[in-house]
């Protein structure tokens, strides 16, 4: 019985430990973000495509890089309402960044856009928002690639941190964003 409460009281210390770390590293934020690169170097548009998992940095048309990612906690099918963990699918813009994010670093795709609005309105719910591409949760970056074993956002794509370094030196504001299922 003693082994039980000992080890019931390890654990609650752990995560308790781990809850105050995460939230002090949200308060710390991402640190300086890298310059933009040339614009010879730079994405023309952005491809996420839900079923491969997979983010593209596209110049005419062509990937310049592919990045493996994590979605939101319920992938399938378009965002329907605040709350649902999907990723929503459709035509966007990256329309702002986030050097500050409680995520490695962060740019926001423009959903929800007036169709999104529309729809949400007939069905009487809120469209939801927020929907960035992001790194790992500040001070969480260590776990690399691990965050790839499971889809754990709220509805954002997710990258490593030194991806997301790399893709925001490459995605200027008003770069187009395309969120499709399959292609």
């Amino acid at each position: 019985m003693r082994l039980t409460i000992g080890l019931f009281t390890v654990l609650i210390a752990i995560i308790a430990g781990l809850a105050v770390y995460t939230d002090l590293m949200e308060r710390v934020g991402s640190g300086a973000p890298p310059a933009m690169a040339a614009p010879a170097d730079q994405a023309d548009e952005v491809l996420i495509v839900k079923s491969k998992r997979a983010l593209h940095l596209l110049r005419d048309g062509k990937t310049i890089k592919r990045y493996a990612i994590s979605l939101g906690g319920a992938p399938r099918g378009h965002k329907m309402r605040e709350g649902d963990q999907r990723t929503p699918e459709g035509r966007y813009r990256i329309d702002w960044r986030n050097p500050n994010s409680v995520a490695h670093l962060s740019l926001h795709i423009s959903y929800p856009n007036k169709q999104d609005v529309a729809n949400a309105k007939a069905r009487n719910v809120d469209p939801g928002g927020n929907i960035m591409i992001h790194g790992l949760l500040n001070g969480w970056g260590f776990l690399g690639k691990l965050h790839l074993l499971r889809d754990w956002t709220q509805g954002c794509i997710a990258v490593t941190d030194a991806e997301m370094r790399e893709i925001w030196s490459k995605v200027p504001n008003g770069t187009p964003v395309r969120i499709v299922d399959v292609l």
